[in-house]
Parts: C-alpha cells; sequence; structure tokens
C-alpha cells in the first residue's frame, strides 16, 4: 500500500518523534509512505483567519502533487488535515474557484483524491486487526485516555470522521494493543493549541481542565494524533501545575508511539525520549522500557 505523505512543518521539527513513530509502524505494517516532493506549509491557523485564498492554494498545491502520483494524502498532523479537508471540499464544489486556484498554483489540480488523518488511515485503511496481529509486547497496565482534540473531528461536516462529540476509533486501536482506553468526557475538548503564544492564561486553564479529568479516572497517560495538541500539553505541563498547584506528571504519546511500543521498537527508535514531560519512569513500571 503506497500513500503520499505529508509532514508538514511540525514532524520536522517540534513534533520529530510523531514522525520517527510514524515511519516506523508504517515499515512494519507493508505501507510505503512517499513523502510529497518540494511541500509547502499548509498554512496552519493563521492563514486562513488572514485570507480566504491563501490557505486553499497552499493546500491545494500539496494536494495536486500527490494527485499527480494518482495518490491519496496521509496528514499526520490535525491541522493540516483539517486544512486540506476544507480545501478539498472548497475545490469538488465549486469549479470557478477551483480554477482560480488553479492558475495560482500552476497546476490542474481536479480535487479527485482524498486526505486521511493518521487514526482514520490506521483504522480504514489498515485495519485494527491487521495491527493487533503485529503487536509483540502488550501494553498490559497501561490506562489511557484518548485525546482527539477539536481539528481531527471537528466540523463534523468537514472531516466526517468518526462521532464529533465522542470518537471511539483510537480507544478500539489503544485497547488492540493490550492496553485500557479509558472513558471520559474530554476526548474532543481544546487544548488551546492556537492560543499558546497570545492567552496563555487561557491555555493553563483548559490544559488542567484535561489533566485534572484524566487524573481523576486514573489515567496513566494522554494519547493523541496531533502534534500540536501533544507538544501544548507537555510544554506547558509545568506552568499549569505551578498556576494550579496541582502535580500530573502525565506524558502525552502519539497514538504511533504506543503503536510502535507493542510492535518491539525501543523507544528510542520511536523518538519517545524526546517528550517534554519524562515517560521513562511509567515505561519502566509497566515494563515497557
Amino acid at each position: 500500500m503506497k500513500i503520499a505523505y505529508y509532514p508538514g512543518c511540525s514532524l520536522e521539527s517540534t513534533g520529530i518523534e510523531y514522525d520517527l513513530s510514524n515511519k516506523a509502524i508504517a515499515k512494519k505494517l507493508g505501507v510505503e509512505l512517499k513523502e510529497i516532493p518540494n511541500w509547502n506549509c499548509c498554512g496552519a491557523s493563521p492563514a486562513h483567519q488572514a485570507d480566504l485564498v491563501l490557505p486553499i492554494a497552499l493546500n491545494a498545491r500539496n494536494l495536486a502533487i500527490a494527485e499527480e502520483d494518482g495518490l491519496d494524502v496521509l496528514a499526520p498532523c490535525a491541522a493540516c488535515y483539517n486544512r486540506m479537508s476544507a480545501a478539498i471540499k472548497t475545490l469538488k464544489n465549486d469549479e470557478e474557484e477551483r480554477q482560480k486556484i488553479n492558475n495560482i498554483i500552476g497546476r490542474d489540480y481536479k480535487a479527485s483524491n482524498r486526505v486521511y488523518n493518521m487514526v482514520e488511515f490506521l483504522y480504514d485503511k489498515v485495519g485494527v486487526d491487521k495491527i493487533s496481529q503485529q503487536v509483540q509486547k502488550k501494553l498490559s497496565g497501561l490506562k489511557v485516555a484518548c485525546y482527539y482534540g477539536c481539528l481531527l473531528v471537528k466540523p463534523p461536516e468537514l472531516t466526517q470522521f468518526d462521532n464529533s462529540e465522542y470518537p471511539q476509533t483510537m480507544d478500539e486501536m489503544v485497547n488492540a494493543l493490550g492496553a485500557t482506553a479509558l472513558e471520559w468526557a474530554y476526548k474532543t475538548e481544546c487544548c488551546g493549541g492556537g492560543l499558546a503564544i497570545s492567552r496563555t492564561d487561557v491555555v493553563l486553564k483548559l490544559s488542567n481542565d484535561i489533566f485534572s479529568y484524566a487524573q481523576a479516572i486514573g489515567a496513566d497517560c494522554l494519547v493523541t494524533a496531533c502534534p500540536m495538541c501533544q507538544l501544548n500539553l507537555e510544554l506547558r505541563q509545568p506552568a499549569t501545575e505551578k498556576e494550579y498547584g496541582v502535580k500530573y506528571n502525565m506524558p502525552v504519546f502519539e497514538i504511533s508511539e504506543l503503536i510502535g511500543l507493542s510492535f518491539g521498537f525501543s523507544a528510542k527508535e520511536l523518538g519517545i525520549h524526546k517528550h517534554f514531560v519524562n515517560t521513562k519512569p511509567l515505561l519502566e513500571e509497566k515494563q515497557l522500557a
């Protein structure tokens, strides 16, 4: 199976562990990730807030390059996935806009391909059964709060993936690895990633809400599929603890990292040692180090 791979800006910098773990498990699952050559930034949050045309053009160019190879696109970053989904929907339904964008990017994009986020791709295209067949080390005893965030499943008319209020696909995969996905009410609550610089006070409040609930239900860790959520929740954790006089010390894994651990890859091979929250005590406690 081959799919165009769009790492985006995060996976080559602050989210490099996500990139490493994606590539490790893809190889194990027989998936060829063909990185989009000469890809450009998707524009993330700033572009679509500043201009209506720019974010569509940025994403159409990447999608067009993949389409020329006859490939769908895997965008592991939830923000990239969301922006690409928006571009595809617009260009499929508006011929005039598509021609305008094609003139801008200098390509004849037909909007014939689609974009997958990491959870959707693993669940729909690979399958939970195939993933479970590759498990060498069950993640027994690991209690996980699956955190989807807001851009992976919302808005539902755009993403059309899982249940937008109470998704289950990542939970099913976590359970298939031998871990326990806990039921909780903060699966799709925003972590405030887009406000990380401008409104740190809001981010700390949102982060504390998420971690306090996860801690209350007995979670050992969070698992997500978004480098922005992962970075925001781990990076701001010390400030959150100081602001609210609490102690969490709770790792936030990417779904591909947990899958990689169950496949027998070492934490170093998956880039887990790069986390801001020290994962070693938890992994040693659960005999996963």
